[in-house]
C-alpha cells in the first residue's frame, strides 16, 4: 500500500490487489515506529494518523539491581515523533488506502486474488487474477510481490528463500482489559506459560510463546487449564473472551531471506523477500522502508516504461543490508532469550552485578538512546522521496479542488 501510494504520487499507474474484501484481519504487526511516524509526517498523513485511537509507548523501563531504569528511551531520538505507536494494522492500511485513492493513477482491487503470472520470453509481464467479476489478466511493466512470508507470487516465479531455524511459534489471542495501567514491555512468565502483551483500546493482544511446532503440546494441557494460567498471569484482564482453541491463532514464526529478490519484470519486497521474527516488532517498518526505497529508485524507470534488471538489483542492494543485519540480531536473540522465555524463568544475575548495572544505567541515562535507536529507527532508515511529499494544507487544497 505504501509503494502504491508513493508511485501514484509520482504519476505512475498502479494497481494493488487485495484478496480479502477489507483489511480486518487481527494478529498482524501493529507497531508503528518513530521512523515510520516521520515518514507519515513527510507524506502529509501524520495528522490523520494521530486521530486514529492508538497507544503510545515512549520508553521501556525495567527493574535492575532494585532500581527502576529506562532501558530504551524514544524521547532521546532526534525525530519529530518520539514514541512507538501501537495501532491495529487495518486502521493504518485504511488510512494509506484513502490517501492513495485520492491519486488519479491509483486503483485498489479488493476481493481479488492473484492466481498466476503472465510470462513473455522469460520476463514477467503481469498477473492472472480472480475477482468479483471472474478471471482476468493485468499486464504490467513491473509486478511487485508484497504478499508476505508465504508469498504466492514469489513461489510462482520459482524464487525459494533460505530458511533459518526459529525455536518458537506464537499463539495470538485477545483478552479484555479491566484495569488501566501504564504499559511495560516485559514478558509475563511462569513455569507454565510465557506471554507478551500489546495494549489496544480496551483489550490486550496477547502472544503465548510455544516451542516450535508446539501447538499439540499447548492443546494437550487442556483449554480450561490454559485459561486459568492466562488469568493468573494477567490479573488486570478478563479471559471471558477466550471461549475455545479457535480463539488462539498460532503463528508459524519464520525467518528467511531470498538470495535474489527479483526476476525480469518481478520484484519481491517486505516479508516476501525477507521474513522477520516478531522480536522487536520491526517487520512492518522494514517492509515500509523497502517500499520507500523501491519507489524512489524505480519511479523514473516506471515513468519511462522500461525497468531493467539493474534497476531491480539497485533496490536489493539498498535494502539487503538492513534485512541481513536485523535478522542476524533477531537470530542471536532467539538463541539467547528463547530458552529463557520458554522455560518460564528469568535467570537472576548476582546481586552485586545487578546493583552495578542498575547504577550505570541510572548514572548514564543517555545509554537508553542506543536500544531506542536500534528498535525505533534501525539500520539505513528511509525518507519519503520529494515527489511523494505533501503537507496537510496542500492535501486539503487538493481535496477541495476535486470536490
Amino acid at each position: 500500500m505504501v509503494l502504491g501510494l508513493l508511485l501514484a504520487r509520482a504519476g505512475v499507474k498502479v494497481t494493488v490487489f487485495e484478496k480479502h474484501a477489507d483489511f480486518l484481519r487481527d494478529f498482524r504487526g501493529d507497531t508503528v515506529h518513530p521512523v515510520t511516524l516521520r515518514l507519515l509526517e513527510e507524506l502529509g498523513l501524520y495528522q490523520e494518523f494521530e486521530a486514529i485511537p492508538h497507544t503510545r509507548m515512549e520508553s521501556a523501563e525495567f527493574t535492575v539491581g532494585g532500581r527502576k531504569v529506562t532501558v530504551a528511551d524514544f524521547g532521546r531520538l532526534n525525530l519529530p515523533h518520539r514514541y512507538m505507536a501501537l495501532v491495529p494494522q487495518w486502521d493504518l492500511l485504511d488510512l494509506l488506502a484513502d490517501a492513495a485513492q485520492r491519486e488519479p493513477t491509483f486503483t485498489l482491487r479488493l476481493s481479488t486474488k492473484v492466481t498466476g503470472l503472465l510470462w513473455e520470453n522469460g520476463v514477467v509481464a503481469g498477473v492472472r487474477y480472480e475477482g468479483p467479476d471472474g478471471a482476468g489478466e493485468l499486464r504490467a511493466d513491473l509486478t511487485v510481490a508484497c504478499d508476505g512470508r508465504t508469498s504466492d507470487v514469489r513461489n510462482a516465479a520459482g524464487l525459494i528463500p533460505r530458511e533459518f531455524p526459529v525455536p518458537f511459534d506464537v499463539g495470538w489471542f485477545r483478552i479484555d482489559r479491566i484495569v488501566e495501567a501504564k504499559y511495560q514491555l516485559i514478558p509475563r512468565l511462569s513455569p507454565d506459560l510465557a506471554l507478551i502483551l500489546i495494549p489496544r483500546e480496551g483489550y490486550f493482544q496477547a502472544g503465548c510463546f510455544l516451542p516450535k511446532g508446539g501447538v499439540t503440546q499447548l492443546h494437550a494441557r487442556g483449554f480450561d487449564t490454559f485459561r486459568s494460567q492466562v488469568a493468573a498471569l494477567v490479573p488486570e484482564a478478563s479471559v471471558d473472551r477466550l471461549a475455545s482453541w479457535d480463539d488462539v491463532k498460532v503463528l508459524d514464526v519464520r525467518v528467511n531471506r531470498l538470495h535474489r529478490w527479483h526476476r525480469p519484470g518481478l520484484l519481491c519486497i517486505g516479508d516476501a523477500a525477507h521474513a522477520m521474527s516478531p522480536v522487536g516488532g520491526v517487520g512492518v517498518n522494514l517492509a515500509i522502508a523497502d517500499a520507500v526505497a523501491t519507489a524512489r529508485i524505480l519511479a523514473d524507470p516506471l515513468r519511462r516504461g522500461r525497468v531493467r534488471d539493474e534497476d531491480l538489483r539497485a533496490v536489493q542492494r539498498r535494502r539487503q543490508i538492513p534485512a541481513v543485519v536485523t535478522q542476524a540480531v533477531q537470530r542471536a536473540m532467539h538463541r539467547r532469550l528463547a530458552p529463557v522465555i520458554l522455560s518460564g524463568r528469568i535467570p537472576h544475575l548476582p546481586p552485586a552485578v545487578e546493583r552495578v548495572a542498575g547504577a550505570v544505567l541510572s548514572r548514564f541515562p543517555g545509554l537508553s538512546k542506543v536500544p531506542a535507536y536500534l528498535v525505533g529507527v534501525g539500520p539505513l532508515p528511509e525518507h519519503a522521496p520529494e515527489f511523494a511529499r505533501r503537507s496537510p494544507i496542500e492535501r486539503d487544497d487538493d481535496e477541495r479542488s476535486t470536490r
